[in-house]
């Protein structure tokens, strides 16, 4: 299979609801108003789809700059810390589709965006507490450091802040 970028279109808001509620706890869970609220907000939307199929999403990924108005404590943090970056509120790949290079498709994308633009640095979050060692490594082999810590959702949850410099 080759993989390929389109940008996000409402007809695919059930699907990447359904993938989104699946991936808990890599991303916080969503009902639909929440997630059109996201897409509409943000700076960036994109899905994965395989090349032969583009109607599928695959996964998808949501960013935003700075400056937007997002409540995410973890949007909030960074925004404290920088005014220059592309922020990945979520990246999300299909079960099943894991580990085929997808997020690799996506993050190529999201990198991209943030040279087309002129922006510094690529933010994100993984979660520590509940961990995902998968998605650590993963940010970890594409350069992505830790540049801090936050305890979020009442101390429930511990994620590692990290950057990427474009």
């Amino acid at each position: 299979m080759t993989y390929s970028i389109r940008s996000l279109v409402p007809a695919d808001l059930p699907r990447l609801l359904a993938l989104n509620n699946a991936a808990i706890p890599a991303v916080n869970e969503l009902d639909a108003e929440a997630l059109e609220a996201l897409v509409l907000h943000s700076h960036f939307a994109v899905v994965v789809v395989d090349t032969n199929a583009t109607e599928i999403a695959l996964g998808f990924s949501i960013l935003f700059v700075a400056g937007a108005k997002y409540e995410s404590e973890n949007y909030r943090w960074f925004s404290g810390r920088s005014s220059d970056f592309l922020y990945v509120d979520r990246i999300v790949v299909a079960d099943g589709f894991r580990g085929q290079g997808l997020g690799q498709v996506l993050y190529d994308a999201i990198f991209g965006a943030a040279r087309r633009e002129v922006l510094a640095e690529v933010l994100c979050e993984v979660n520590l507490e509940p961990p995902n060692p998968g998605s650590i490594a993963f940010h970890g082999r594409l350069g992505f450091l830790e540049v801090g810590q936050l305890a979020t959702e009442n101390d429930t949850h511990v994620v590692s802040l990290l950057a990427a410099s474009v």
